[in-house]
């Protein structure tokens, strides 16, 4: 099974992850709703979103993402 499916903690702040998950825009972290909340303010935000846009309609579905500096 994917490992998306069998985490349990958020990667990048621990938070339990019973409550919501998704895929981080900027890397391969599965992330909980919060850091997904704050995710999408950051100001490369939008640049990361076009860029997997991009990579899929290439049918690139394994994108590795921009990269995601603690900000």
């Amino acid at each position: 099974m994917d490992r998306f499916f069998t985490k349990k903690n958020c990667d990048r702040c621990g938070k339990d992850l019973k409550d919501g998950r998704i895929m981080s825009m900027f890397n391969e972290e599965c992330i909980c709703m919060e850091c997904k909340d704050k995710e999408t303010k950051d100001k490369d935000y939008e640049k990361a979103r076009d860029k997997e846009l991009e990579e899929v309609r290439k049918g690139n579905y394994n994108f590795k993402g921009i990269g995601y500096r603690d900000r």
